[in-house]
């Protein structure tokens, strides 16, 4: 029997300089996390990393402020990638339900990937 593959949710916290992804699996459990630069190559070695270490089967979950976010997201669909936005709303119940507390890239990005 095939063993069923495991999606992995990869949360964008995009800031105007870097990226910051985490990866969770189908529970919510941080996977990983890195930081890239918020340009093409630096969404290219985002894939890179992303299926180098969880493999081929990603959702991209990028919360939704395109004014930060679009080149992110043409990127990410131009290489193959299924992305979704995620509204804001949602971000700040993940916060607020969160049991981590403060505020950092890696933070926003698994709020993101959860939501």
């Amino acid at each position: 029997m095939k063993e069923a593959t495991t999606m992995v949710v990869v949360g964008a916290d995009v800031h105007k300089r870097t990226h910051t992804f985490v990866a969770v699996d189908e529970a919510g459990r941080e996977l990983g996390h890195k930081t890239f630069d918020a340009d093409s190559a630096g969404h290219r070695k985002a894939v890179a990393w992303a299926r180098e270490r969880f493999g081929t089967e990603l959702l991209w979950a990028i919360e939704d402020c395109r004014h930060l976010s679009a080149r992110l997201e043409r990127d990410l669909l131009t290489v193959g990638q299924q992305v979704v936005r995620v509204p804001p709303k949602m971000m700040a119940e993940q916060r607020r339900t969160a049991r981590t507390r403060g505020k950092s890239d890696p933070i926003d990005a698994l709020a993101v990937a959860r939501a």
